[in-house]
């Protein structure tokens, strides 16, 4: 499966009240490397989230944001510090006694005494931390925001695959090439050292046999044969990674190497006039496949 490693994706939702947005882009990268960023609310979930990625990605430098907002106003309680306002209702009683003060204790002094009472946000009982709608709701927009992502990396791994198919072709042809010029050079070979030796006089010329069984010796250094086969082998494993379910990216980078081993072995073998030129080509090929196959995953 060919399929990029650069995208980019941002999904919001919103529900009961809190609304959570998640923007996720990625470049390449020889391993899957995520970096998270998230309010300090949803570190218990930070597992489960990298676990919904390594799910989905193989390879690529992922960065990840999320946000979570509130659109309703939160439910409040009102608290009251009993110990603190019975302390200061004896002290008031012991003041009234003295006759110090006078009057009972109103609202608006109980108002007024510091930290006697709080208004804050109410929790659910038995939480610690994310609330269970709002740890679906994350997760849900995490997932949706990640297969976002995955359409617009397969999207762009569409055009990889038809420009890697053409380089692929490209090379194919190549190899064809080298194949006609290693038999054409390996029977031009044959052919002058034949007319070399039938000029020696006859008492060097030596036995027949023996020379000519020499002269296929010779020439047979120059056979290519196991490397074309080869290189056709790879070519067809290539396509069967690439129309396959996995990612596929660094084994085609390892089989890149394997194709550049053995075109350099052909083009040392080789002995043709036109071999040099094409072996170079080739090579070239190679290596703008290769500079393409850094962006899949």
């Amino acid at each position: 499966m060919i399929r990029s490693m650069t995208g980019f994706a941002a999904v919001g939702r919103e529900d009961a009240g809190e609304r959570v947005s998640v923007t996720v882009k990625s470049v390449n990268h020889r391993f899957l490397d995520s970096q998270l960023k998230a309010p300090q609310s949803l570190g218990s979930m930070e597992s489960r989230l990298r676990g919904l990625l390594q799910k989905k990605l193989a390879r690529g430098r992922v960065e990840i944001a999320v946000s979570v907002d509130h659109t309703a106003p939160p439910v409040r309680e009102v608290v009251l510090d009993e110990v603190l306002l019975n302390q200061v209702s004896a002290v008031v009683e012991a003041a009234r006694a003295r006759g110090l003060v006078t009057g009972a204790l109103t609202a608006s002094d109980l108002l007024r005494i510091p930290q006697a009472m709080e208004i804050r946000t109410k929790t659910e009982a038995g939480t610690a931390g994310v609330s269970e709608s709002l740890s679906a709701l994350v997760e849900s927009v995490f997932e949706e925001a990640i297969d976002a992502l995955i359409v617009m990396r397969s999207t762009e791994g569409r055009f990889l695959e038809a420009d890697l198919d053409a380089r692929l072709a490209t090379i194919a042809a190549f190899v064809d090439d080298l194949e006609r010029l290693s038999r054409a050079g390996q029977a031009d070979l044959s052919t002058r050292l034949r007319e070399r030796l039938s000029l020696l006089p006859a008492d060097l010329a030596g036995d027949p046999t023996a020379v000519a069984q020499e002269i296929v010796r010779f020439v047979s250094r120059s056979d290519v044969d196991e490397e074309i086969m080869r290189m056709r082998g790879h070519l067809d494993h290539w396509r069967a990674l690439a129309t396959g379910p996995e990612p596929c990216g660094r084994k085609l980078d390892f089989l890149l190497q394997e194709m550049n081993r053995e075109i350099n072995t052909i083009g040392s073998k080789v002995d043709a006039a036109r071999a040099t030129e094409t072996v170079i080509a080739a090579k070239a090929e190679l290596e703008r496949l290769r500079e393409q196959v850094q962006n899949v995953e």
